[in-house]
């Protein structure tokens, strides 16, 4: 018997397809590649939903602007003091620092916040695994539940005091080793988004499940990201893990190749690019179940509604967590950038700067609200497992789809 959410993989029988609609307009550029050039995917872009890469300009200048730290700040508590200079925080380049936030903190602390962007969220924790005990920065924030336990082996980041640990709802507290070097900040759901009004103007169904990715009807339709590269890319290969199983799986995936999905590098290339929401020429896109609010909010007040809707079926949840590195000149900043990620000035902000739910119990906005979707029961795997076949499981999806 299959565990939860497992079911065998039955490729569909294959109805006529519907009269074939006629070719979207033209689409912009795309940066998205079929699948004989996968193995160029490699590179990491932004993977948020819309609006995250308005302040990304902004901010990369201002981490360039970051003090060297060789002068230092007294502290009292007998470790060494703190350098200098703006606190440092290494995340990925889709990441929106909300403006209103930034000031309080800096208020709060005296200290401005730099960012270090560092492409997608799976490069940028590799990058710092590899540079373990000699960080590039202070915190460390965008590391999810699908690399976290490459993270934690690594003994990326320092203890962090008990008082932070505890503004953590207790069912997102990370146990056993290492979990009390990093918090969560934010939980989401990737999920395939579908452009409604494209489905409705050729009087076809929006598919309602992963098998009917598969069907002859929905060929071409579907672009998702690279696994091996874009965080999540690689949550939704856990999610049809967690769905189809280890004898399954990777029947499924033959079937999607089969049945034309496109692998683009990451997030932007896929959401940006390629969905035909923003100009593509594919309906459907793995993205996120928050993705849709982005669309209203953004409009200026030319939609009431979203153009997307979100299948349910689809969703597999992940968590980021932050963390002050370990061997980081400012441990202190570090530590009080990290508590006010959890406080109420951060965490209200997050809904509209980077379109995920905020980790603690705060007031969200109304169209936030209104929009996103959260499945109550997302697909999911043990941690465990993920750590134990992470590699595997990337390698044996590169083999299918390149």
């Amino acid at each position: 018997m299959l565990p939860h959410h497992q079911t065998a993989f039955v490729p569909p029988t294959w109805r006529t397809p519907m009269r074939r609609a006629p070719s979207p307009p033209e689409a912009r550029r795309s940066r998205t590649h079929d699948l004989t050039a996968v193995g160029a995917a490699a590179r990491s872009r932004p993977q948020r939903p819309l609006g995250r890469l308005a302040a990304v300009g902004a901010l990369v200048v201002a981490a360039l602007l970051v003090a060297c730290g060789d002068d230092t700040t007294a502290t009292n508590d007998g470790n060494p003091p703190d350098a200098t200079g703006d606190v440092q925080l290494l995340t990925y380049d889709a990441f929106a620092l909300d403006d209103t936030a930034a000031a309080a903190f800096a208020k709060k602390s005296g200290r401005d916040i730099a960012l270090l962007q560092q492409g997608d969220a799976g490069s940028m924790t590799a990058r710092a695994v590899l540079s373990a005990g000699r960080p590039e920065g202070d915190v460390l924030f965008g590391v999810d539940n699908t690399s976290l336990t490459r993270a934690l082996a690594a003994k990326l980041f320092e203890p962090l005091p008990k008082d932070i640990l505890e503004l953590v709802p207790q069912g997102y507290r990370v146990e056993g080793p290492g979990g009390d070097t990093v918090v969560a900040i934010d939980s989401g759901q990737v999920c395939v988004n579908a452009d409604q009004a494209w489905f409705d103007e050729r009087n076809l169904a929006v598919p309602t499940s992963l098998e009917d990715l598969t069907d002859a009807r929905y060929r071409g339709l579907l672009v998702t990201q690279n696994a091996a590269a874009s965080s999540p890319g690689l949550a939704f290969v856990l999610g049809t893990i967690a769905h189809f199983g280890e004898d399954g799986w990777q029947d499924y995936w033959k079937a999607l190749k089969a049945n034309g999905v496109r692998i683009a590098a990451d997030w932007s290339d896929a959401y940006e690019a390629a969905y035909t929401v923003s100009g593509g020429d594919r309906p459907l896109v793995v993205s996120y179940g928050s993705s849709p609010p982005a669309e209203v909010f953004y409009s200026e007040g030319k939609r009431t509604r979203p153009q997307s809707s979100v299948i349910e079926a689809t969703c597999v949840e992940q968590v980021e967590y932050a963390g002050v590195l370990a061997g980081t000149k400012r441990p202190e900043a570090g530590r009080q950038l990290v508590r006010f990620m959890l406080e109420d000035d951060f965490q209200r902000a997050i809904p509209l700067s980077n379109f995920v739910f905020p980790i603690r119990d705060v007031p969200v906005p109304e169209v936030f609200e209104r929009f996103s979707v959260k499945s109550p029961d997302p697909l999911r795997l043990d941690p465990t497992d993920i750590a134990t076949n992470r590699d595997r499981w990337t390698e044996e999806w590169r083999t299918i789809t390149e």
